[in-house]
Parts: C-alpha cells; structure tokens; sequence
C-alpha cells in the first residue's frame, strides 16, 4: 500500500520525511497544484501533494481537484489522507485541536465535481452514505490512541466555498445543520477519491473559532499561532498511523 498524504494549509511539508523524488504531472484534467513528492516516513512508502500550491498560493475555489486525485491514482497512491485547516463551530472544536470527521455537507458551488461529466457510456453515481472510509478513519483513531495524542474522534465538516470566511448567520446556520467544523476544501476531494476507490480520510486542524462563536473579528495571526499548535500534533498523527500502514510492494 502506498499512502498519500494532501497538505493544506500549515502543511506544506513534513520535516521528518526522507525525500526521494517528485514529479510534475500532467493530467487529462489539467495541472495538479504542484510536483507530487515522494519519501519514506518510518520506512513506508508515500506521496505527499500540496494543496494549494508551492509556495502557497492557490485558493480553495481554485484548486484543480480533479487533477490533484487522478495524478495520486496514476502515480500509483492506495489510499490519502487530507489534512486541512478548519473553523471550529462545536464548543469540543477548540482552536489547536484535531478532529478526524465522519460526514461532510457541502455548500460550495460551481467546482469541477466529478469526473463522471463527459464521454460517458451511462450514468454513473457513487454510494457517499459514509464520505470518509470507515476503515482509514479507524486506523487513524487507533494510531492516536497508541501515541496517546488526544483529537475528536467524529464530527460533521461543512465545506464552504471560499476564499472569504463565514458570515455569523452562515455559521448560525451550519450549527443547525448540524456542521461542527467548517473548512474550504473538504469537497469535491472527498468525493472524487471515491470515484477512483480510493480509500479517504480527513484530518481537521482546527485553526480558529468559526464566526460569531466568540467575540471579536478573526484575524491570520490567531490562526498561524493556532495552526503552528495543531499541525505539530497532525505530523505526530500521520506518523503514527505510518506505523500502522502496511508496506508499499512498489
């Protein structure tokens, strides 16, 4: 099995991977955000692809998301991890935290979606009753729990479309909807590596409360200081999980 790992923001890379190569890939949809790297952390085999970008510089509506999932599975990725920065709008979604959600609901709009939109011999749809897989995500729970690293082991991650952050009555209304964490890039990500079967799980480092949950504007020096905290306990939690990961036969 070989893991890939998505960056988001505050993760651009991870210092304790052993590089051994990238490549730049050009895809049937375009160009992916950036050059795939590949290495090796705690001897298994990874992919790991920057979100947004090197350096970062692409907003979430902009992302090529379909290039980015299809350039994983063409490189030869079984399974990926995604970590993205997040709003907490549940009062167990503190700033700092990590959370490992079980659904999604998506608000944003007018994203390529699906790679089941030309040429097509029938129609196609995908079961989405579970967005993240079950198996991946269990894996990601036991590995915090053997590394004694504490994060919220479910919640509902609402995807917004960005590049500007909510409105109170927009996060107002994504607490009714039952939403507890709100990111911009959790769709069509999720969505389009089920297309291809590719296992998915995502990893939320809560970056700020989301508007309105406490007094006060919300400002980038809060969320860098809160994400330095959170993606130190994320590398942590990739690392660990590497353990549980069988090797690559590649």
């Amino acid at each position: 099995m070989t893991l890939a790992i998505i960056g988001g923001t505050g993760l651009t890379r991870i210092d304790d991977l052993h590089i051994t190569g990238q490549q730049t890939l050009d895809t049937p949809f375009g160009s992916p955000s950036a050059d795939y790297v590949f290495g090796e952390l705690n001897g298994k085999k990874l992919i790991f692809l920057a979100r947004h970008g090197t350096p970062h510089r692409i907003p979430p509506h902009q992302i090529n998301y379909r290039a980015n999932i299809w350039g994983l599975k063409q490189l030869g990725a079984t399974e990926i991890i995604a970590v993205a920065a997040v709003g907490g709008i549940s009062k167990t979604m503190a700033p700092g935290h990590v959370a490992i959600p079980d659904q999604i609901i998506d608000y944003s709009y007018g994203r390529e979606h699906t790679f089941f939109a030309e040429d097509l011999q029938h129609v196609t749809h995908i079961d989405f009753t579970e967005p993240y897989t079950p198996s991946l995500r269990q894996r990601i729970l036991q590995a915090a729990r053997d590394a004694g690293i504490e994060i919220a082991a479910r919640g509902t991650y609402g995807c917004t479309q960005g590049p500007r952050l909510e409105t109170v009555a927009e996060i107002k209304r994504m607490a009714r909807d039952g939403c507890d964490l709100v990111g911009m890039t959790g769709m069509p990500e999720a969505a389009l590596a089920r297309e291809l079967d590719l296992p998915y799980a995502n990893l939320s480092v809560v970056a700020n409360w989301a508007a309105g949950i406490v007094a006060g504007e919300i400002t980038m020096a809060e969320i860098e200081k809160n994400l330095e905290v959170g993606m130190d306990k994320a590398i942590a939690l990739l690392q660990a999980t590497t353990l549980l990961t069988k090797p690559s036969s590649v």
